[in-house]
């Protein structure tokens, strides 16, 4: 009998303690390197694989809400209801007022915290209700007859990163610790159309255009404002996809940029 209650006890103190000292991926105070490591640890593969689209499952076991990582703010916030319609980037890339766009993106993400807040009350995690933006498109805009054009700021590759630096600031925010949403420079790289081969065709580009054209203004995004997220373009580019590219992901983006984000 003396042996059953000390095996309760114990078992008793065991469960106290480990009410008392929760995962360590549940530890806002600890590194996120280290969160993260250790939740990705007790995933199983299928749980793993459930979280690889953009509407990603809840994982209840270990407290994960579900979430949809698909937003849309270009020039507001999209598809959420009611919200404040600003110009489009080429109207804004007229101005040449880089702050302006600033101050834009800041009452944007002001608006997107605050639909995100009431559709958490509400229960809903669904598309277009999360804080993970997939703008702004910087893009450079080679081709009128390209039908996505208004969403970039040009064809000025300066100018278009001087406008992604300060859109990206305004919507991260600038809390040391917290972002006040999260912000993607789309589309890398060398994305400029046509739509309808976009996910089929192959960009052959030399160095000089490359690195002149379609890089600076990510560069830009990433060094200077600080994007959390980058989107690799549907096409290929010399062959390989954007999306698989060691030479874009890996030496550009990761190594030369030390880009620390997701892509």
């Amino acid at each position: 009998m003396t042996a059953h209650r000390l095996l309760l006890a114990a078992c008793f103190l065991a469960l106290t303690l480990s009410a008392q000292n929760p995962p360590l991926y549940q530890n806002s105070a600890a590194p996120l390197d280290q969160r993260v490591n250790d939740l990705v640890s007790r995933m199983t593969l299928e749980e793993k694989i459930s979280q690889m689209m953009n509407d990603a499952p809840a994982i209840e076991r270990l407290g994960i809400p579900a979430y949809n990582w698909w937003n849309e703010c270009l020039h507001g916030v999209a598809r959420a209801g009611k919200a404040t319609v600003f110009p489009e980037p080429i109207g804004l890339a007229a101005t040449w007022d880089a702050r302006l766009v600033g101050t834009m993106a800041n009452a944007i993400s002001d608006e997107a915290r605050a639909k995100h807040h009431e559709f958490l009350r509400r229960g809903k995690h669904h598309i277009y209700q999360g804080l993970t933006f997939w703008s702004p498109n910087i893009n450079i805009f080679r081709d009128p007859r390209w039908g996505r054009g208004m969403e970039t700021y040009g064809e000025d590759p300066y100018l278009t990163g001087r406008m992604a630096v300060e859109f990206i600031r305004g919507l991260q925010g600038d809390d040391p610790k917290y972002l006040k949403v999260v912000a993607t420079a789309k589309h890398f790289a060398v994305h400029s159309g046509p739509e309808s081969e976009r996910h089929v065709f192959d960009a052959r580009v030399d160095g000089t255009d490359l690195f002149g054209t379609y890089l600076p203004q990510f560069e830009a995004a990433v060094r200077d404002g600080g994007a959390d997220s980058v989107m690799c373009s549907y096409n290929r580019v010399d062959g390989l996809p954007a999306c698989a590219s060691p030479r874009l992901l890996g030496d550009i983006l990761r190594e030369r940029w030390k880009f620390g984000g997701y892509v």
